[in-house]
């Protein structure tokens, strides 16, 4: 990808591809709360027209390059350029269309509480989750928008933000961030999604009743493989590293991206799940439909 076709990717759709979503929309401009800083009041524009942005807290903006090299904390244009290449595989435009909606989604009268709501449960249950679990980690998020009233399993990250997820909606309560779980340890478990990582505890509540053995490690829950740059300082502080990521082009280049990073003491964990996309499908026993790439094998998901 070159300087001219990176600048004609929609930036609208890149950032809703990585979670980073609108709180309103102001003629011809959509307002976020900016990606670079936990605030209340949204003060990063993007201009639809120009396809640009402009963060008023950092007095900075720009086209896209400059965004990713903002947020990269990088000046490297070569390496913008292969961040953009390899997501804009992932993007799909049609199932944004942003400028085709007179009203772009955006969350208000935001309530958060303990996770109870009968139908999320269900959910849970449904994808095999140790509900004991899920309710120390989650939370239940009720919203409106465009006028109507929602609520979601809420997932919290280090900023304050939230994953937000029920059977039939996920999304983010911005700002976006990683989840880093402490414990004490010197050694870390890395999720893609929270989904994998409540499976995670899941499968260890099956095999050691009492939860003991999953408070040997530290855990990394990326909320997203966009979000694998933020989580480098962090992983890279661990003796041993695990990697549970999804057996797909995006984890595979998660996990080589971590593992170029953070040493060779990177382990990848997803052979033991290889017939399955993710930790999930595996607690679930669902199989892939695709056959898609194999990564390093491991031997075992328990340790």
């Amino acid at each position: 990808m070159n300087i001219s076709e990176a600048k004609n990717i929609d930036m609208a759709e890149y950032l809703q591809s990585i979670g980073i979503t609108p709180c309103k929309k102001q003629g011809n401009s959509l307002w976020y709360y900016s990606p670079f800083r936990n605030e209340t009041e949204p003060s990063f524009k993007l201009n639809l027209a120009l396809n640009q942005w402009y963060d008023f807290g950092l007095g900075k903006g720009g086209n896209i390059i400059s965004f990713i090299l903002e947020q990269n904390q990088t000046d490297n244009v070569s390496q913008a350029l292969q961040i953009l290449s390899g997501k804009a595989l992932e993007i799909k435009p049609q199932s944004l269309s942003f400028r085709q909606q007179e009203n772009l989604p955006y969350f208000e009268d935001i309530r958060v509480k303990l996770l109870e709501n009968f139908a999320l449960i269900q959910y849970l249950k449904d994808r095999q989750i140790h509900i004991i679990s899920a309710r120390k980690t989650c939370k239940e998020v009720h919203f409106r928008t465009k006028g109507k009233a929602y609520f979601a399993i809420g997932f919290e990250n280090n900023l304050g933000g939230f994953e937000l997820r029920n059977k039939y909606f996920q999304g983010t309560l911005s700002p976006k961030g990683i989840t880093h779980i402490l414990a004490g340890k010197d050694t870390c478990c890395i999720f893609e999604g929270f989904m994998d990582y409540l499976s995670f505890l899941t499968i260890a509540q099956k095999q050691s009743p009492g939860l003991g053995s999953i408070r040997k490690q530290d855990y990394i829950i990326l909320n997203s493989v966009a979000n694998v740059s933020k989580a480098i300082s962090v992983i890279e502080n661990y003796k041993e590293k695990y990697c549970y990521l999804d057996n797909d082009k995006a984890g595979v280049s998660a996990f080589l991206e971590i593992q170029e990073k953070c040493g060779q003491n990177v382990k990848d964990m997803s052979a033991t799940y290889r017939e399955h996309n993710d930790l999930n499908d595996y607690l679930c026993q669902k199989k892939k439909t695709l056959d898609l790439p194999q990564k390093l094998k491991q031997p075992r998901l328990k340790r």
